[in-house]
């Protein structure tokens, strides 16, 4: 959330002549403002080099820790081209890509948004799968026979090729993609789900709950849904994780995210084009997937055993 903070060509504070600017957040601020003579955005890392070189200078700007944007292309060294290796004096610390953006900023922003797009993903899939699952499960009959056929006949289309078509028809943006996951993705869920209301619909408590007045609606999602959420939770870890790498083989494969946009996929892609020159691209964002992934599902199961009820109960 706080990205910019840490990884951004824009500074964190600019004092001139007295006045304090902070630009991180804030609208584009053109050279005027600082004395220089364009009308553009002004360069800040050439801005702190001009305040610098000025001797008894009372204006200085504060760069984040790593002073480069993920899109633009941020150094270019005179006497040779990028690549460039990892260098602490450039503070391309993970090196650059063959055009001259740096990897760390590339990383950053897109496990930004490979987090955003998995948890959106989860939320939509879950609530999808919980709905369908519980009213299959509770109701049976007519509707758990016409659910299970529905979800067999929409589980044969290959999703791939439903993305290859959308390609080539509309470019997928972030909002495309996680609608075409999320209507493929809820099937698997919706089985559990399934099984765990028709468990918990033949316990005495449901039956309570029915005696008492109690309609479909307050049983399922007040009753039913609560105790079955330690299921949900176990799940929820490895859905996030599966999204995260959805997203990275479709930029992969050239059927995710717009061009340009900083994502592990199209890392990987350029670091597999590039893999004798550059080894630092593919080998930084392998790590990076690697780490990311394991926290996930630490995290996940830490979370798990905190809602397990069987962790808490004592057998006599």
């Amino acid at each position: 959330m706080l990205a910019e903070l840490f990884v951004s060509d824009r500074a964190l504070i600019v004092k001139y002549e007295g006045k304090l600017h902070f630009p991180t957040y804030g609208a584009f601020k053109p050279g005027t403002v600082f004395g220089l003579d364009y009308e553009y955005e002004v360069n800040y890392t050439d801005l702190k080099k001009l305040f610098n070189s000025k001797e008894n200078s009372k204006n200085w700007v504060l760069m984040p820790l790593v002073p480069y944007s993920p899109i633009k292309e941020n150094y270019r060294d005179d006497d040779t081209y990028p690549p460039y290796k990892p260098s602490t004096s450039t503070k391309h610390y993970l090196g650059t890509d063959q055009i001259g953006r740096d990897i760390l900023a590339r990383l950053v922003y897109g496990f930004r948004i490979a987090i955003f797009f998995s948890i959106a993903l989860t939320l939509l899939t879950y609530l999808i799968a919980i709905i369908i699952g519980c009213l299959m499960g509770y109701c049976g009959g007519l509707i758990d026979l016409i659910g299970q056929r529905f979800i067999e006949i929409w589980s044969v289309p290959p999703f791939l090729y439903i993305v290859i078509i959308v390609a080539s028809l509309i470019q997928p943006g972030f909002w495309i993609l996680l609608v075409l996951l999320a209507i493929f993705n809820w099937m698997g869920m919706t089985y559990y789900m399934r099984t765990n209301t028709y468990k918990e619909k033949a316990r005495d408590y449901t039956a309570a709950a029915k005696v008492l007045g109690a309609g479909t609606g307050r049983i399922i999602f007040k009753h039913i849904l609560p105790n079955t959420l330690s299921t949900i939770v176990t799940f929820v870890p490895f859905s996030i994780a599966a999204g995260i790498t959805a997203l990275t083989s479709l930029d992969f494969l050239g059927f995710g995210l717009p061009s340009g946009t900083p994502s592990w996929g199209d890392l990987l892609k350029s670091g597999n084009e590039n893999i004798r020159e550059a080894p630092w691209i593919i080998t930084s964002t392998f790590c990076a997937m690697v780490i990311i992934l394991s926290l996930v599902t630490f995290v996940g199961e830490a979370v798990r055993e905190a809602f397990d009820p069987k962790k808490f109960t004592t057998y006599r």
